[in-house]
């Protein structure tokens, strides 16, 4: 269906008579048209309560582009099994079985959706959305439009809302680890190949993001999240930045993550989401997030501000390493755009993957848990000894926890000296 997803979304390809409903369409394996007219005639059958969510979810199903990925109001009794899993930041989450299941298929036969039957979802609770302000609206809309567009972001099938206390929740499809938790079990066998593969699905999340002229907000290993079924990284939280009640002179996010200049309080642009992109792939090099070591305050902010970023570890691609180093300038003009920063990651990743041949090998041979049977030995230099150590140590809950921050009286960024970095460095890492 991917097939017939891209040929609509880019009105590309021969188009043919629909023998139902005698419209030219684009799909070979069902009809647009069929599959919209059908989520039409279903309008009168459901409500959310609320019109903006009516018409939100109304909108989409009109932009459905595959039946799989059809974006629904669902009613929270068909949903069993609802177990509080984690505080995350300002959000709360729940899982759960929804008993139907969402929309797999269209039915030429019988002109209607079949659904998948019962599946693991994960619900996502945004606290203070009972002061109903416009901008959580406005935010539940943008991850709505663009994740149900684009395979890049975890399926979201739609919204729901607990009867007991009036709350909307987002439903989502359930991965199974995110970007740390996945560096923490695997660091040591990764080989760079593999890094850069990550490295690459992540970026081109983001290139999705910015050419939709959004902004992301909030990149971190928390947010990134992995599918053991099929081996794809998938971004996560896109444009959830805070709570509704943060006051405009605050900063929301992962401390580490966030741009200098977003900290001095020049606001969040496309390159301070490149920004953000460097500490990823620092931390997908290294397999430990940024300043780990160090509380997240006002000091590690004056740090960031003066230009101290994390060690570049030994065994780095000299290309990857140029790379991290341009994304986290202090200056966000010297900083490369999405569009150069996809170019360059994508040669790095055709580079390794000398067939598409040699990556499936890879592929199916990690799915079957034979993979490291065959795999050859390499030497990544990649400071292991050291990482393994305090490998363990990681899991506080401040290296997900986004917050709000308010910092006042920090100078202007700026990019520190060679002298001065390696001095810091020292009283950060080893005293």
């Amino acid at each position: 269906m991917y097939y017939d997803l891209v040929r609509i979304r880019y009105n590309s390809g021969t188009k043919r008579i629909c023998e139902n409903c005698n419209q030219k369409c684009l799909a070979t394996l069902y009809c647009e048209h069929c599959v919209r007219n059908y989520l039409k005639s279903n309008f009168s059958n459901w409500t959310s309560g609320n019109d903006d969510i009516d018409s939100l979810i109304q909108k989409c199903q009109m932009e459905t582009l595959r039946p799989d990925t059809i974006v629904e109001w669902i009613p929270y009794n068909n949903f069993q099994n609802i177990k509080f899993s984690i505080k995350d930041g300002f959000s709360e989450i729940y899982t759960a079985v929804w008993v139907d299941g969402y929309y797999k298929e269209w039915d030429c036969k019988k002109q209607q959706l079949k659904r998948f039957g019962p599946r693991n979802v994960v619900l996502k609770r945004l606290k203070n959305v009972e002061s109903a302000n416009q901008s959580w609206f406005e935010e539940a809309k943008s991850y709505l439009t663009i994740s149900f567009k684009w395979p890049d972001f975890v399926p979201c099938f739609g919204l729901t809302q607990d009867p007991s206390n009036g709350h909307y929740m987002l439903v989502m499809n359930r991965m199974s680890l995110n970007l740390r938790e996945y560096l923490q079990q695997n660091h040591n066998q990764l080989t760079w190949e593999e890094r850069v593969g990550i490295t690459f699905e992540i970026i081109n999340a983001l290139f999705r993001i910015h050419q939709e002229n959004a902004i992301h907000r909030n990149l971190h290993s928390g947010n990134i999240l992995h599918s053991s079924r099929n081996d794809n990284w998938y971004m996560n939280d896109l444009g959830f930045c805070g709570p509704t009640n943060k006051p405009s002179t605050s900063v929301y996010g992962n401390l580490p993550y966030i741009a200098p200049e977003v900290l001095k309080g020049k606001g969040y642009t496309f390159k301070s989401d490149v920004y953000s992109i460097a500490m990823l792939m620092w931390e997908i090099s290294s397999g430990q997030p940024p300043f780990m070591n160090h509380d997240h305050d006002y000091n590690l902010a004056v740090n960031i501000i003066n230009g101290m970023r994390p060690k570049i570890v030994s065994g780095t691609p000299l290309g990857y390493k140029r790379l991290i180093e341009q994304c986290w300038d202090a200056d966000p003009l010297k900083r490369p755009d999405i569009g150069t920063l996809w170019n360059k990651i994508d040669k790095m990743n055709l580079s390794y993957h000398q067939s598409n041949k040699s990556k499936n090998i890879r592929k199916f041979f990690k799915k079957i848990n034979l993979f490291q049977l065959f795999k050859p030995k390499t030497n990544n230099n990649l400071e292991t000894d050291r990482i393994k150590a305090i490998e363990t140590n990681y899991t506080g809950s401040r290296l997900f926890a986004s917050r709000v921050y308010k910092f006042e009286n920090l100078p202007e960024p700026k990019n520190a000296t060679k002298g001065i970095v390696d001095i810091v460095y020292l009283m950060f890492y080893y005293y």
